[in-house]
């Protein structure tokens, strides 16, 4: 495995970091306030960069390693990379959407251990009363990503 660690900068944001096999994503951190400086120079990167700017990108193209994940999960996943950028659906609905409409719950699960934010855009996903959670980031940092993807 040739893996590399990358770190951007999005202004307003902070600082993220990409790691790769290749092209093949292996994990994605989002962008979070802090000391650290990044310089950039990959792709994917700029994308990223792009994207926080308000660039609509789907990120479709961005090969996963869903290797070790259940059926399950992946169809949730590939269900996930479906919900258009600026629309939003239920744990039920997505649930739904990766045929297994009875399982929001086991949706969620995979939701909340989600380790490719933006390119398995977790935060289109609310709860049936409400904006759901967005894990150690919070609410605010979901609105954030909603308001941005709605600005287009």
């Amino acid at each position: 495995m040739r893996t590399s660690t990358v770190a951007y900068e999005v202004e307003g944001w902070g600082v993220g970091k990409i790691w790769l096999d290749g092209d093949r994503l292996l994990h994605h951190e989002l962008p979070r306030a802090g000391d650290e400086r990044a310089a950039g120079g990959h792709p994917l990167a700029e994308r990223l960069q792009a994207y926080f700017a308000g660039a609509d990108d789907s990120f479709a193209d961005v090969a996963l390693d869903l290797e070790g994940e259940s059926p399950f999960q992946r169809a949730v996943a590939d269900a996930l990379r479906s919900v258009p950028r600026g629309e939003t659906v239920t744990y039920g609905e997505l649930a739904a959407l990766a045929g297994y409409p009875n399982a929001h719950r086991a949706a969620g699960t995979v939701c909340a251990r989600n380790r490719f934010p933006i390119f398995v855009p977790c935060h289109r996903v609310t709860a049936a009363n409400g904006l759901g959670r967005f894990g150690e980031l919070g609410t605010g940092y979901k609105q954030r990503l909603l308001a941005l993807e709605r600005s287009q």
